[in-house]
């Protein structure tokens, strides 16, 4: 008798053994199952996501550098270094940006906003204008006009045309910051180009950082 009551214990630990182990599976099954979900709802949202403007996140985190945004501000027409006679408004062409050693031309627009970066360049508007003394930024998206911007070396040439002129750069420096560092729009004590887009320039999202091209005025206004 006692050992048919050790043989029936033995079995019901053995029983209840086997459930533990098959609730610890589904168990586990499940929190493998709703892991996976989770990113690909995770991934699909990357997916999904929308780049802004290589300038924008600056602009809002520099407050504009302390910049004058006012019509009588850097690059109005009112200013002593002024090259144009007048400010364009916003969704206008104001020139075109060459690139001798990717062989690119490239519409310059008034504005970074979406509608602006679709047709091309954009000029960030809180920046001074092409060939005027201080900082002149341009923006453009990774995947478009500066698909091949890291080809571009120290000691290459930017070239803007505009109505006012020519204006030929050198590139001085290139760097890749954070999408929200500030020196991007900061002002200059000379006339520079600062060039920005998206990096990595392959990244799948909206990318962490931005690829700046800097380049000094080696040549004034031509004709």
């Amino acid at each position: 008798m006692h050992r048919a009551e050790r043989s029936r214990r033995k079995s019901l630990l053995v029983l209840l053994a086997s459930l533990g182990c098959l609730a610890l599976g589904l168990g586990l099954a499940a929190w493998a199952f709703m892991n996976i979900r989770a990113q690909s709802v995770g991934t699909a949202a990357v997916y999904r996501s929308s780049e802004s403007s290589p300038t924008t996140a600056s602009a809002g985190q520099a407050g504009l550098a302390g910049r004058d945004t006012t019509p009588t501000g850097p690059g109005r027409s009112d200013d002593a270094s002024a090259v144009f006679s007048s400010h364009p408004a916003e969704g206008d062409r104001i020139g075109t940006l060459s690139i001798p050693v990717l062989k690119r031309d490239l519409p310059i627009i008034e504005g970074t906003g979406a509608d602006e970066l679709k047709r091309g360049v954009g000029h960030f508007a809180q920046s001074v204008m092409p060939g005027e003394e201080d900082n002149c930024v341009l923006s453009g998206h990774r995947d478009t006009v500066f698909a091949q911007l890291g080809k571009v070396n120290i000691g290459d040439q930017l070239i803007v045309e505009t109505a006012a002129g020519t204006f030929t750069y050198e590139v001085k420096r290139i760097r890749i910051v954070h999408k929200d560092d500030r020196t991007i729009i900061v002002p200059t004590d000379h006339a520079v180009l600062t060039v920005s887009t998206c990096y990595p320039f392959r990244y799948v999202g909206s990318a962490p950082d931005r690829y700046v091209v800097s380049a000094d005025l080696v040549m004034p206004r031509q004709p």
